[in-house]
């Protein structure tokens, strides 16, 4: 059975930094594409970062480029989410997620995690 549990969010202020953690298992990982998204109430959910299997190329959505970074220990079966210089804006549930292959959407992954909530404030 593949699990995925995110862990790390919190309530922050304006220009704090947080790293969020998920930790896998039922799953060899470094197989994996791994994904990051985020849904603010009243909005979709949206890519936050992806990653390939290899490191090569990650990719950022277009208000966290910069800001954020996401990273991956296969030894470990955990994925990361360094987020840095945080705004109010950033306030969302945060998932994890894994897939096939890199992809900014959604639906091309296939296991996610429970969610955690980053909240900022300003």
């Amino acid at each position: 059975q593949v699990r995925l549990m995110e862990s790390g969010g919190g309530l922050v202020q304006s220009g704090d930094s947080l790293r969020l953690s998920c930790t896998t298992s039922g799953l060899p990982l470094d197989n994996y594409a791994i994904g990051w998204f985020r849904q603010a109430p009243g909005k979709d959910r949206e890519v936050v970062a992806c990653m390939a299997t290899n490191e090569i190329g990650p990719t950022y959505g277009h208000r966290v480029k910069g800001r954020f970074t996401i990273s991956r220990d296969n030894s470990k079966l955990t994925m990361y989410l360094q987020m840095n210089s945080l705004k109010p804006e950033d306030t969302a549930v945060y998932y994890c997620a894994t897939g096939r292959s890199l992809s900014d959407v959604e639906g091309q992954y296939d296991s996610w995690g429970q969610g955690t909530q980053v909240t900022v404030s300003s």
